[in-house]
């Protein structure tokens, strides 16, 4: 593979990639429910709605989940393996494999952004406890659905939250799980993100 082609494969994977993680930190925000009038909100809404309007229209929102914006992060995950596999000379596997190895990638990113969410929630926490920034809010509305469970299965500790510490493992448990179903599907790691 020549240098033009490794450059060429790793623009087009940053910007499908940053696409996909747009349009699903757009659909985790929904899920949440967190606050649409947050900055970083209407900025992730206003780069894709161009995408996700259309397609709302054809594909309504069920239960509160948008069925067209999770349609879209599948779409662009399948773009990026088929882009990938074109720039290596390879073609495109079948569609069922396709569709595995997409739902894989996209699960793993999910994961990814919730491993990095209370990271940053965790080191916010000791260097700016109590701030109002807006992508703080953001963060928390993400991780507090999932960490709330996690708490209230845990015993007082004196005011030290382990539920991140159990919510590590989880996700790292999670992480494997995939790891392996990728590796049982064929799926070639450099494909996509988070596995």
């Amino acid at each position: 593979m020549s240098a033009l082609n490794d450059i060429a494969a790793y623009l087009l994977q940053t910007a499908l990639n940053l696409a996909l993680l747009a349009m699903l930190l757009r659909f985790l925000l929904q899920v949440v429910r967190a606050d649409f009038y947050n900055p970083l909100s209407q900025f992730l809404a206003r780069i894709t709605n161009p995408l996700v309007l259309p397609l709302r229209r054809v594909i309504p929102s069920v239960g509160g989940l948008d069925l067209s914006t999770l349609l879209i992060a599948l779409l662009l995950q399948i773009a990026a393996i088929v882009a990938l596999l074109a720039l290596n000379g390879s073609g495109p596997p079948g569609v069922l494999r396709l569709f595995v190895w997409s739902l894989l990638g996209v699960a793993g990113l999910v994961v990814n952004i919730y491993f990095f969410a209370l990271l940053a929630m965790i080191i916010l926490s000791w260097v700016a406890p109590g701030s109002r920034h807006p992508a703080l809010l953001l963060l928390f509305q993400l991780t507090e659905p999932v960490m709330a469970p996690v708490r209230r299965l845990l015993p007082n500790m004196g005011g030290i939250d382990f539920s991140p510490i159990l919510l590590f493992i989880l996700i790292n448990v999670i992480q494997i799980a995939l790891g392996h179903m990728a590796a049982a599907a064929g799926l070639p790691s450099a494909l996509v993100i988070g596995l």
